[in-house]
Order: structure tokens, then sequence, then C-alpha cells
């Protein structure tokens, strides 16, 4: 079963929703630099999921290009 981040990638690609990929993208990114800049704690744990979160939006931004640059292929969502 696909988890939440999953579901909200799959969703903005079916939707074909670059800009909401992009967002969600860019809220990852600077959560993992925050957190990999503090110290005293800690973070690898939640560094390793936001990490995984960050590849399945890429995953998810490859699909989307794919499916923009040939527009009448079908690809499994």
């Amino acid at each position: 079963m696909p988890n939440a981040i999953e579901q909200i990638v799959n969703a903005y690609v079916r939707l074909k929703n670059r800009r909401g990929l992009d967002a969600l993208m860019m809220h990852r990114q600077r959560l993992a630099v925050d957190l990999k800049s503090k110290s005293g704690y800690d973070f690898s744990l939640p560094i390793g999921q936001i990490d995984e979160e960050i590849a399945i939006i890429e995953e998810g931004l490859s699909r989307l290009k794919a499916e923009s640059a040939d527009p009448g292929a079908t690809h499994p969502v």
C-alpha cells in the first residue's frame, strides 16, 4: 500500500501539476538542510525519511517529464 507522499505525488502526476511537485520538493529539501545543520540530537531517522520522500518526488517529476515528452503514451500511475 502506498504511503502518503506516494499518493500525493501520484495525484500531482495524474493532474500534471508540476508546480505542486516543485513546491513539495523545495519544502522537503529545506527540511533536510535544516535538520542536517542541527546538532545535539540524532536526526538520522527523520533525515532518512525526508531523503526517501525526495527520491519519490524526483521519480514523480521524471514520470511527469516523460509524459509531457510523449503525450500519446500511457504510463501507469
